[in-house]
């Protein structure tokens, strides 16, 4: 079985010592829980502490756990609107520890798993997602050719190029045959929407448990997770959050179905729609249900490779992996659902 758990730390300390600007070890490691991607670890030394995002070890698919480019967007949105870690520096040397990585800056704060921000209060989880929203939008409205982005996604029909990625990416990692997937795949090829001609920076999985806010206020103070951005359509970030919405509340869900959102102090679906088109000078978003479905089969491929990962022995956290697994049907399902409300 291949270690995503562990580094080696005397690797990563010769490395970090010849060529980070003011490093010190020694160095101790702790591995983040979260995320099924990239493996993360919190590097302490005695002055300040990093943070080391790695490609995972073993075979990958094509295209997957591009941690250059994280590194490179990151890099690239420093002292913009959107709040980011500072990078340090990214290496593409296998050898050095058996993988490619970046080093950031840690970023201290307040990370929520769920969107019901439950430690909060009612105030303060409204002004939580409201500065949420004012990211999104912000992140939208950066000028990709100012910030060296513009060659950061390839040019065409961002949805219709998505699809068909996810497509090969879910068929590469395909356990047991799931029926509302085909159907899913089938009917948001027949239903796709007619390429607009927006194309900005988009992050690709932006969500409450993808964001750092501050310890003492409601600012997100740091956007993670970087790996699936791209130059594309907008409105695919935004039916992202949308669909975390629209699961089911709990830890294994990390949705609003069934929440009380008005008592909580959290806005409906269509008022954080509103807010969005508000900061972007929209009027409003036609046909918002087929990028909610094309976000739900998107993020039902991208677990479908998480479940692959862990049993062929190399998921960044197995037992977790073993469990997003499950829902790949769910997300599905879902995915159909929402092209049917339109």
């Amino acid at each position: 079985m291949t270690d995503t758990q562990t580094l080696d730390l005397d690797a990563v300390g010769a490395y970090l010592k010849s060529n980070l600007d003011g490093f010190e070890g020694p160095i101790e490691a702790e591995k983040f829980a979260g995320g099924q991607s990239n493996p993360t670890f919190l590097l302490k030394t005695p002055s300040r502490n990093y943070v080391l995002r790695r490609k995972p070890p073993g075979k990958l698919l094509k295209s997957a756990h591009a941690v250059d480019r994280e590194y490179r967007v990151q890099k690239a949105l420093a002292g913009s609107d959107v709040p980011v870690s500072k990078m340090h520096l990214l290496c593409e040397d296998d050898a050095v520890i058996g993988s490619s990585f970046y080093i950031m800056d840690q970023v201290k704060g307040r990370n929520f798993n769920e969107p019901t921000l439950d430690d909060l209060s009612k105030a303060d989880r409204g002004a939580v997602i409201a500065d949420m929203n004012r990211v999104l939008a912000a992140l939208h409205d950066v000028d990709i050719d100012s910030v060296g982005l513009a060659n950061y996604g390839p040019p065409g029909h961002y949805v219709e190029r998505q699809i068909g990625r996810w497509s090969k990416q879910y068929r590469a990692s395909e356990t047991e045959a799931i029926p509302a997937m085909d159907r899913l795949m089938d009917a948001l090829a027949e239903q796709m929407p007619a390429d607009d001609g927006q194309r900005t920076l988009v992050h690709g999985d932006y969500r409450i448990d993808n964001m750092i806010f501050s310890a003492t206020d409601t600012n997100c103070i740091a956007v993670l997770d970087w790996e699936l951005s791209t130059i594309g359509h907008p409105y695919a970030d935004l039916a992202s959050v949308i669909m975390q919405w629209q699961l089911p509340a709990g830890r294994e869900g990390r949705g609003l179905m069934g929440v009380d959102r008005a008592a909580l102090g959290l806005p409906s679906d269509e008022a954080f729609i509103a807010q969005y088109c508000e900061r972007r000078g929209l009027d409003g978003i036609d046909n918002f249900g087929y990028y909610v479905g094309f976000c739900f089969f998107r993020m039902a491929a991208i677990i479908q490779g998480v479940l692959k990962r862990a049993l062929d022995g190399n998921a960044s956290n197995p037992e977790r992996a073993m469990k997003v697994g499950a829902f790949v049907p769910i997300f599905a399902e879902n995915g159909l659902k929402a092209l049917e409300r339109g």
